[in-house]
């Protein structure tokens, strides 16, 4: 069994505000939102380190999760289940709905609910193993968020958390495309959901990670400009990425049970693949890309989506490939994950260019400069990016303005453009995760 798979609605959560239209509306300013000072006081970030992160307004939950209920959650729990209800909202579902093991959840997280294992690890560390909390044991587990979701409207299907860094996001929609598909589930729950706590935006800022401001004199001393602290997608002078945290989660069902439910999809999943570079550093990013490149390559061949002046075959897909055969045509928009990472941008740009190798890109949209790495915006993006929303794909990119030679990858400069036919969602991860979608529309 293969089912055609749609994406029907949408819930999200983050800087920019809870709901969709939050979110189309900082894309199509084409600027970050205001990015909130990090706590400092526990002493864990250095002084000349970063100090700024993208933090979702806890009060704009409210609406979503009564504090009754929230106290009840730790805070990635508490975005998963805003989000999954934004999505159930818009598609006109009550939760009850949903029970029962024809919905499936699935959810990525980089790094887990790291403000409730610090606090278990501290309660140990002070009172002693006896002292654990069962409470914030049960939150400080990564596929809490998910489980949280699936109390919530009853799901008892498969139940997945994906901790796959920076490529979990996508990874998580292909998981939940390929339930649906495959018919183990009527319907999947899928997304990401990350926290920014204190300790975690320290340890990334020790790690090299996050853009910093610099340094400059100021009465006789030096003060540190955080104006510098911008992501710069695809930029010559780019020097970090901006954490951010935040929520997305998706309604995946098929098209055929949209159409009686009267849903128009925003996206139809075209096709889906994933791979590995062994090579890169457990902490790092692979080098050439050619591996990677030569994957995606054949992902977009056994969909019949090549570049122009590559001849379609049927081709084995790379490992986790997935969706029907057959031809899509040209794609003619990419949603990089780029995001600023002097490495990571480095590695998106090689890949992207073997893939296509003497072909022209098509326009590369880079939405990590207004949502920031992780959290799950970008994967909003890029289902606004191919539903074909106004106002996504036309302000420039977000903290661009250097082209950087080594990389041969200008992001797209803002100017309209006709809605997309077929969309290719890329996203790399530090550890060597790589995992691509097409997106498309009827």
């Amino acid at each position: 069994m293969n089912r055609e798979v749609v994406i029907t609605a949408l819930g999200t959560a983050g800087a920019y505000g809870c709901g969709r239209a939050s979110l189309e509306r900082a894309l199509a300013a084409g600027a970050p939102p205001p990015a909130t000072q990090v706590d400092r006081g526990a002493g864990y970030h250095r002084p000349e380190g970063a100090r700024r992160a993208l933090i979702t307004p806890v009060a704009a939950l409210a609406p979503w999760l009564p504090p009754a209920e929230a106290r009840r959650m730790g805070p990635p729990s508490r975005l998963a289940v805003a989000a999954t209800r934004m999505a159930l909202a818009e598609a006109g579902l009550d939760p009850a709905q949903l029970a029962g093991p024809g919905t499936a959840v699935v959810m990525s997280t980089a790094f887990g609910p790291t403000s409730f294992s610090e606090a278990l690890l501290r309660q140990v560390l002070h009172d002693g193993p006896e002292s654990a909390s069962p409470y914030l044991f049960t939150e400080c587990v990564a596929n809490a968020p998910a489980a949280q979701i699936a109390i919530a409207c009853g799901a008892r299907g498969a139940n997945v958390t994906l901790c796959q860094r920076e490529a979990g996001a996508l990874l998580a929609l292909a998981r939940g495309a390929a339930e649906v598909a495959a018919g183990r589930a009527e319907r999947a729950l899928v997304g990401a959901v990350d926290e920014m706590s204190p300790l975690l935006h320290a340890m990334l800022d020790r790690f090299g990670a996050l853009a910093r401001g610099r340094s400059r004199p100021a009465r006789g001393a030096r003060r540190l400009d955080e104006d510098g602290e911008i992501g710069r997608p695809f930029d010559r002078r780019r020097n970090g990425v901006v954490g951010a945290d935040g929520a997305t989660v998706l309604l995946l069902e098929t098209a055929v049970a949209a159409a009686l439910a009267g849903r128009e999809p925003l996206a139809w999943i075209r096709g889906w693949g994933s791979a590995f570079d062994p090579l890169a550093p457990p902490t790092g990013w692979g080098g050439s890309g050619e591996q990677l490149g030569r994957a995606l390559r054949r992902l977009l061949l056994r969909c019949g989506a090549a570049p122009a002046g590559i001849i379609p075959a049927r081709l084995s897909g790379p490992p986790g490939a997935g969706g029907p055969p057959g031809s899509i045509g040209v794609i003619d928009r990419i949603v990089s994950g780029a995001s600023g990472a002097r490495g990571g941008d480095r590695l998106e740009a090689r890949v992207l260019r073997a893939a296509w190798g003497e072909a022209a890109l098509p326009p590369v949209l880079a939405p990590k400069g207004v949502t920031g790495e992780y959290g799950g915006g970008f994967l909003a993006a890029a289902v606004l990016a191919a539903a074909g929303v106004a106002g996504v794909d036309s302000a420039p990119t977000a903290g661009f303005g250097e082209p950087d030679p080594d990389l041969g990858v200008t992001p797209h400069d803002g100017r309209p453009l006709p809605p997309p036919r077929a969309l290719l969602a890329s996203s790399l991860a530090a550890g060597g995760a790589a995992c691509w979608l097409i997106l498309g529309r009827q």
